[in-house]
């Protein structure tokens, strides 16, 4: 059985993400956007917190961890590349190093490319992946610190998961993103499909994300760099994926 999972909007259009075994009782918090929502789950579910997994430094990923309930006696995990950035680490980490979590077995890749030491977080047995503002619906994190080149590894990285795999990223930007997308890609029928379904779910106030990577490699441009539909929009037919990614980020950056 997978582990319980609750997504959580925080701020404005962030989310955090608890996960729960309800046989060892363990409880993990992944990310630490805002105190309220985050504290209201755990009491509501009763939940302990055990772990906090920190995907990278941003603000707006970490600096309500101090006032979570039960913080003091959890473990908290962060990237060693960047612990100069992150709160006071209890386990620093890096791509490929062990880790169980909640009682699962969990794998760590670096996702540089929104920020260098980016990291991302995935269970297998419970076939959920922790991408923050590396991967996203539809989308991927603006390249504040690393280059088209580091974030297009990321996104190859996520691409071999699982298509079954959830798809669990930082931010509420689908709506944004896909409308992006259909720019770029206007005939591609998923993308046409997913554009009701999100407006359905947010007509409701509802969660986009998370979103199944089958998904995110039938609709997210940034997955699908060898698209000839992309590559006939953009006039690069002969270029290769990374000037197909570099030229997309561009474009999503000035829209």
């Amino acid at each position: 059985m997978p582990l319980e999972l609750k997504t959580i909007p925080c701020l404005q259009d962030n989310y955090a993400y608890l996960i729960h075994n309800p046989a060892t009782k363990e409880t993990a918090l992944i990310d630490a956007p805002e105190a309220a929502p985050i504290n209201a789950v755990l009491a509501e579910n009763d939940w302990r917190l055990t772990d906090v997994f920190l995907t990278h430094h941003h603000w707006d990923h970490v600096d309500a961890l101090g006032d979570i309930n039960g913080v003091s006696n959890a473990r908290i995990i962060g990237a060693k590349a960047d612990a100069h950035r992150l709160p006071d680490l209890d386990l620093a980490v890096s791509e490929g190093d062990p880790l169980t979590l909640c009682g699962e077995e969990a794998q760590i890749f670096d996702v540089s490319g929104h920020t260098i030491g980016h990291l991302a977080l995935y269970l297998p047995q419970s076939a959920y992946v922790f991408t923050a503002d590396s991967l996203m619906a539809m989308g991927c994190g603006r390249l504040f610190e690393g280059s088209p080149e580091m974030m297009l590894k990321s996104m190859e990285k996520m691409k071999k998961l699982p298509p079954e795999t959830l798809v669990c990223s930082g931010h509420e930007y689908t709506t944004t993103n896909l409308n992006w997308a259909l720019t770029v890609e206007p005939n591609n029928a998923n993308l046409v499909n997913r554009a009701a379904e999100t407006k359905a779910l947010r007509a409701e106030n509802k969660p986009s994300v998370p979103s199944l990577l089958s998904e995110e490699l039938a609709t997210n441009p940034f997955l699908r760099c060898d698209s000839p539909d992309i590559r006939k929009t953009l006039g690069m037919e002969n270029a290769d994926d990374l000037a197909v990614f570099t030229e997309l980020r561009e474009r999503r950056n000035n829209v």
